[in-house]
């Protein structure tokens, strides 16, 4: 009975370690194109960076530096975190976001987030200009 359990434990463990691989490496990777990232910054350049004033007319300061450096490719998106939509005349020139993204921007950056898991897949620094 021994050798037989022996036999096929030899027999479907490599089977096993190939099928989890197969499933680890099956991961969802979603980035800006090159045309949206033109698309973006572009928009941005002609029409300038979102106001920073909320309702209060204060100038928003950013945020945290524990939070702003939590914002990273593959973190998911800090708690509480204050988020926008992109404005409309942007969001209607871009191709739609990929099945299960959306894209908002964040302390002046521009981020591509899983809606279901809140990772973030890509963010773009530099594309609004304040």
């Amino acid at each position: 009975m021994k050798i037989m359990f022996t036999k096929l434990l030899a027999f479907f463990f490599p089977l096993l370690l190939l099928s989890s691989q197969a499933v680890s490496d099956v991961s969802v990777s979603a980035t800006f194109s090159k045309g949206e990232v033109d698309i973006i910054a572009t928009w941005y350049r002609d029409h300038g960076a979102p106001s920073t004033h909320g309702n209060s007319g204060k100038k928003h300061k950013g945020l945290p530096p524990g939070i702003a450096k939590n914002l990273a490719r593959g973190k998911p998106l800090p708690p509480g975190i204050r988020k926008q939509v992109l404005p409309q005349g942007l969001i209607s020139i871009l191709p739609p976001a990929p099945r299960g993204f959306e894209r908002i921007v964040v302390d002046g950056k521009v981020l591509l987030v899983e809606v279901a898991t809140h990772v973030i897949h890509d963010i773009l620094v530099d594309a609004i200009l304040h």
